[in-house]
């Protein structure tokens, strides 16, 4: 499954968020989307005071590589 479309416009860490909130929407009901929906805020707030825009962008890359897979899965 290719990433969901919008993926190639992420270039911030709003725009991420909101990417990764809609592909846990693509996830069935229940706990596995509220373990995602957890996962995914409290990777942000660890990442909040990340200011270097090189690492941020690695972080932005790794983070759709991960929600690709977690979808596919």
């Amino acid at each position: 499954m290719p990433p969901l479309p919008g993926a190639e416009r992420v270039r911030s860490a709003v725009r991420l968020y909101r990417y990764l909130l809609r592909c846990c929407r693509r996830l069935p009901e229940g706990s596995v989307r509220q373990h995602y929906r957890h996962a995914i805020r409290q990777s942000f707030k660890v990442h909040a005071d990340e200011d270097d825009p090189e690492r941020i962008q690695q972080i932005i890359k790794r983070a759709i590589e991960d929600a690709d897979w977690v979808m596919n899965k």
